[in-house]
C-alpha cells in the first residue's frame, strides 16, 4: 500500500532489484525464478530457515561464485548474469547481524518464562483464546533490564498516562 507493486513471484523476479523473502514458507522462489532474476539482483531471506529460495539449486547451476565480503556472495550464471545472495539464503537478520544479541534474547526469554508462570498460576481462570502477555509482566521485565544496566528513566505523570489511554485529546 506504500506504492509497491503486487504481483506473482514469476513476474517480480524479472523487475526487482532486491528480493527478500519473508513468508515463513518453503520454495517461495524456485530455481526457475532465480534464473529469471535481473542481472545484478540481490536475494535474501528473512522468513524461515534456509528453505524460502532454492540456494542449493542456484549453487549447482553457478558458472562461478565468489565471496565478496562476509555474508555477500556473487553468483554468476551461464551467460554472465550476476546474482548477489545475502547470508547463503539463511535468515538474514541472524546471519548478517551476527545473531540476536544477548541483550534482546534475555528479555525475550524472561518474557516467555514469566508468561508461562502466569499461565500456570491462572490455570482455569483464563478464557480459551490467544492472550496478550499482561502489561505488568512486560513492564516488570523492562524495569529489571534497565536496572541491570544501571539505567534510570522518567516515570509517566498521571496526566501523561491519561493522555496515552485516550483519543479525546490531540490529533
Amino acid at each position: 500500500m506504500d506504492g509497491f507493486e503486487v504481483m506473482p513471484v514469476a513476474q517480480a523476479v524479472r523487475v526487482a532489484d532486491i528480493i527478500c523473502t519473508a513468508t515463513g514458507n518453503k520454495s517461495v522462489i524456485s530455481l526457475t525464478d532465480l534464473k529469471n532474476l535481473k542481472d545484478g539482483a540481490i536475494v535474501a531471506n528473512t522468513g524461515h530457515f534456509n528453505v524460502e529460495f532454492d540456494y542449493e539449486g542456484l549453487i549447482k547451476i553457478a558458472k562461478t561464485r565468489r565471496h565478496l565480503r562476509n555474508n555477500l556472495e556473487e553468483i554468476i550464471l551461464e551467460g554472465g548474469k550476476k546474482i548477489f545472495v545475502l547470508g547463503e539464503g539463511r535468515l538474514i537478520n541472524l546471519t548478517s547481524a551476527e545473531g540476536h544479541p544477548p541483550d534482546v534474547m534475555d528479555m525475550s526469554f524472561a518474557n516467555q518464562a514469566l508468561a508461562a508462570e502466569y499461565l500456570v498460576e491462572n490455570k482455569g481462570k483464563l478464557p480459551v483464546d490467544v492472550l496478550s502477555v499482561p502489561e505488568e509482566l512486560d513492564n516488570l521485565i523492562a524495569k529489571l533490564k534497565l536496572e541491570s544496566l544501571g539505567i534510570t528513566i522518567d516515570q509517566l505523570t498521571d496526566e501523561q498516562k491519561k493522555y496515552l489511554s485516550s483519543w479525546h485529546e490531540g490529533t
